[in-house]
């Protein structure tokens, strides 16, 4: 089946969609139906510099997502939509949306993409599971700074080592040569 042309204003919202897709570090997918506006506007502030939440068409979104070169989406778009466009990090945006989503239940998460690839509502939840970056950042300089410590006590080991040697040696020669004075 041919697309049909669009208007000037869908082009527009296309477009605008297309670079929100293409300049987003990832984008969840969600089912808003039964929220109120004052709920939305909570969670557009509940997410803050994370991310842009928008609601779209599915048409215009379905077309967006397939011109910025994401595939795996189409089923995702039916009923009510909005696309939490991620600029921030990802997993605090993730972990935003889920527990909005587990204090508004009309709120359903219902995919989403990251890194291009297609994932489903499951791998957005997980996504939501990891640890934010500075902690795992922290965890990777812990993990680092103990290695450090252990390679630097490898290295101080055969030096100390060879200071008992030469110290040893010396203390034999000293008893080796008052000895021999006697």
């Amino acid at each position: 089946m041919a697309d049909k042309p669009v208007r000037a204003d869908k082009a527009t919202a296309v477009a605008e969609l297309t670079e929100n897709f293409r300049g987003s570090t990832a984008t969840v997918l969600t089912e808003y139906r039964g929220l109120t506006v004052k709920q939305l506007t909570e969670l557009r502030r509940a997410l803050g510099q994370q991310a842009k939440y928008t609601v779209a068409k599915n048409t215009l979104a379905k077309r967006a997502a397939g011109d910025a070169g994401i595939e795996g989406l189409d089923a995702l778009f039916t009923g009510p939509t909005a696309l939490a466009f991620v600029s921030g990090d990802v997993v605090e945006a993730a972990k935003g949306i889920r527990a909005f989503a587990k204090a508004n239940p009309a709120l359903v998460i219902k995919g989403g993409v990251f890194e291009g690839k297609a994932l489903s509502a499951a791998e957005v939840n997980k996504l939501a599971d990891l640890e934010s970056r500075e902690v795992l950042l922290a965890k990777l300089a812990g993990a680092m700074k103990g290695n450090l410590s252990k390679a630097a006590a490898t290295f101080q080991a055969p030096l100390s080592q060879a200071v008992r040697l030469v110290d040893a040696l010396r203390d034999k020669r000293e008893k080796d040569g008052s000895a021999e004075a006697a």
